[in-house]
């Protein structure tokens, strides 16, 4: 773990919204984590932890089996920020009383500021905020105060000086709130005192200095997928080690249209110890006939495996493997949640670590995407490619449903193609988080000319989203829709029908497969 000079630890009570105040937090410049609530701390003893926010949860506190914290958590000096089911623990294990609403109050209420206290420092004296929670606090313990009521409940914001210890029960990390990056920026530096210097520019010093310590003059391989995770990361791994870094970029057969041969180009001008390996007749063989997505998704991870360990064996001797591993990846492996069932298996190269013995570097597991982003511009990326829009492992074989033919890919990256250039051509890109192109397992009738013909639809799907978490479908004017459509239908032979797919995501996942 690289040294920070600061840093606040969230523990993590279940909240669907730890993840944001993660992001809240390193958007005033200052490192954070998130740990599940029953982790051990004992790691940290010696990390310069400035404060600690106690996330909301689903839970209530008086059920059997909720989780806890141990009284002697409290005894820090090191301030604590309770956030909804965060502050009726604390109103919990010091003697407050709670009832359990008859209603769960969800949504916006408005907030009167009644107590005089730093964490609502330059908060109007009536402001909205966004409320999610059963319990509620009736009685607060002996030393604290009420700081903010709204009309329903007598503690909307509660404070201990004297404990250091504060708590909102409304969720200030929402956009719905409307003071609440004001409320956190009031924790951070005012009561936590902290500085706000972990920047990009830190980060990229830090974060070199650790690899040349950790790496020395050894080798590592990496593998490039073309995304910018893996490119900054490569990026990163170069400034620090020069050539010793090997990259190794397989063709995998489900590329989009050129990519290959665009990214093998654009990687070797940024000076990169680069190794494309076209092994698309190997991937395309192996899938032949399988329609299962799933079965999809481990062909290929592990075709890619033995194509990816063909490669590095004529490198000689290896130590490390990089991977652009994220933090959100990172805190889904840790977090504390229930039993969940496997929505879909990720594509990662974890599987070479232990068949080819070599020690794992994650360089970029401490970031968010957006972070990620900013690195790469900081590292001289184009912005053209540091917007890219992510691109799953399994790349065009997981949207094309049923089985994969060379005639259904060259249909798709057309299609793609087409949909990618008007989004560009129109503004539309940089306002998505994710677009592309799916091949439908049908086919319609059509007329064209004069003909009947029968043949492929083609959905498009687009959603807008912050982190890939949640996700809502974009809102295409529909003039540039009705152009891509015209374009598919005219240019790509053997369509005749295009869909917009409207879901979000839940219920449904971005990517169709």
């Amino acid at each position: 773990m690289i040294t920070h000079s600061e840093m606040i630890l969230i523990l993590d009570f279940g909240a669907q919204y730890s993840q944001l105040i993660a992001r809240r937090v390193r958007e005033e410049n200052i490192y954070c984590e998130i740990v599940p609530c029953n982790a051990d701390l004992a790691p940290y003893k010696d990390k310069n932890i400035r404060g600690y926010i106690l996330s909301g949860g689903p839970a209530s506190v008086k059920e059997p089996g909720s989780p806890r914290l141990d009284k002697a958590f409290f005894d820090t000096a090191k301030p604590i920020l309770g956030i909804c089911y965060g502050l009726q623990l604390i109103a919990d294990v010091f003697g407050g009383e709670l009832v359990r609403s008859e209603n769960r109050e969800y949504g916006p209420a408005k907030i009167t500021v009644t107590g005089d206290s730093p964490l609502l420092k330059n908060v109007p004296r009536e402001s909205r905020v966004w409320m999610s929670h059963g319990d509620s606090i009736k009685t607060l313990p002996a030393g604290f105060m009420s700081i903010a009521t709204t009309p329903n409940l007598p503690v909307a914001a509660a404070a201990s000086e004297k404990r250091n210890i504060y708590g909102v029960q409304f969720h200030p990390e929402v956009m719905h709130t409307e003071h609440g990056k004001q409320i956190l920026h009031n924790f951070l530096f005012d009561i936590c005192g902290c500085k706000g210097d972990w920047t990009t520019e830190s980060f990229i010093e830090s974060t070199v200095r650790d690899l040349q310590e950790k790496l020395g003059n050894n080798k590592a391989v990496l593998a490039l997928s073309g995304g910018v995770d893996s490119t900054v990361c490569s990026l990163l791994l170069k400034k620090a080690i020069g050539g010793n870094l090997h990259a190794i970029f397989v063709d995998n057969g489900v590329l989009r249209k050129n990519e290959f041969i665009d990214v093998t180009n654009m990687l070797s001008s940024l000076g990169l110890n680069l190794h494309p390996v076209d092994a698309s007749a190997l991937f395309l063989e192996r899938l032949k006939g399988v329609e299962d997505p799933e079965t999809k998704r481990k062909i290929i991870g592990n075709t890619f495996i033995d194509a990816f360990e063909a490669e590095a064996k004529k490198l000689g001797d290896i130590e490390y493997l990089a991977q652009g591993t994220l933090y959100p990846d990172v805190i889904e492996s840790v977090s504390f949640k229930g039993p969940s069932a496997t929505i879909k298996s990720h594509h990662n190269v974890g599987g070479l670590k232990e068949r080819m013995h070599l020690k794992l570097i994650e360089p970029l597991r401490e970031l968010f995407k957006d972070e990620v982003r900013r690195l790469g511009r900081q590292l001289g990326l184009d912005e053209k490619f540091v917007g890219r829009h992510p691109f799953p492992g399994p790349g065009l074989a997981v949207r094309i449903i049923g089985e994969i033919t060379p005639e259904r890919l060259a249909v798709l990256r057309e299609a793609d193609a087409v949909y990618i250039e008007e989004l560009h051509k129109h503004d539309q890109y940089n306002k998505i988080w994710q677009a592309f192109a799916v091949l439908l397992p049908v086919k319609s009738v059509g007329v064209m000319g004069d003909e009947r013909t029968y043949e492929n639809v083609i959905a498009l799907r687009a959603v807008t989203s912050t982190d890939g978490m949640t996700a809502d479908w974009a809102k295409i004017p529909h003039e540039i829709l009705g152009l891509i459509s015209n374009r598919i239908i005219n240019e790509v032979k053997g369509v005749n029908r295009v869909t917009y797919d409207i879901s979000s995501k839940p219920p449904a996942t971005i990517e169709w497969e």
